[in-house]
């Protein structure tokens, strides 16, 4: 091989490792956005030693002596407060996760609104977790859209979503929407967009538990 041939290989080799590079960081991107984008469902089993039942209904549940802990759900709201879903315990819970940038949860969040008015009388709190919207200001918009008076945690990386353990009950879509016991424990969740009737059909046996 000639030196011109050697010196003409050995200035391909960076654009190659350059293109290599630039492949696996576009193919890990893919990835990322294929495992946060917005869904209208998801898919989960039951039995083993996971705890909960999923329902053909698409809302899985779990029995009241098995249950786990909600995680650490604290920070910031969308409307500049601060909110720990810690001092709600002695009330039912709804946790609803949700981007303004979401198809389904625009199509769900006028039927929470709903059953949150008629329910935070009976002891129930609804809780919103806003996750991927660059700014506050998208999320204050949707709020303001679809008339949503209680409050939102702000996380725009998902970190929240990411303290739920595995193997529980955990928020796995936008939109996902759980249901904790007075306790603080997760009882149901559904990976789907929420009709008022469904809504209804996850929180009223956990409103009934005494």
């Amino acid at each position: 091989m000639s030196a011109a041939s050697r010196a003409l290989q050995r200035s391909n080799r960076p654009r190659r490792t350059r293109r290599r590079a630039t492949l696996l960081a576009a193919g890990a991107a893919a990835a990322a956005l294929a495992l946060t984008s917005c869904t209208s469902g998801g898919t989960s089993g039951g039995g083993g030693d996971t705890g909960f039942v999923a329902g053909s209904d698409g809302i899985d549940t779990v029995a009241k002596g098995d249950r786990t802990a909600a995680p650490d759900l604290s920070g910031e709201t969308v409307e500049g407060g601060q909110l720990d879903v810690a001092d709600l315990k002695g009330k039912v819970v709804v946790l609803n996760v949700w981007g303004s940038w979401c198809s389904p949860c625009r199509a769900e969040a006028e039927n929470l609104q709903t059953v949150y008015d008629d329910t935070r009388d009976q002891g129930v709190e609804f809780v919103g977790i806003n996750t991927r919207d660059g700014n506050t200001s998208k999320a204050r918009a949707f709020e303001e859209e679809f008339g949503i008076t209680y409050p939102s945690l702000y996380d725009p990386t998902g970190k929240l979503m990411l303290r739920f353990e595995k193997g529980t009950l955990n928020p796995q879509a936008i939109p996902s929407t759980l249901v904790l016991d007075r306790d603080g424990r997760i009882a149901a969740r559904t990976l789907q967009a929420l009709s008022e009737k469904k809504l209804r059909e996850m929180l009223d046996p956990v409103l009934a538990e005494k």
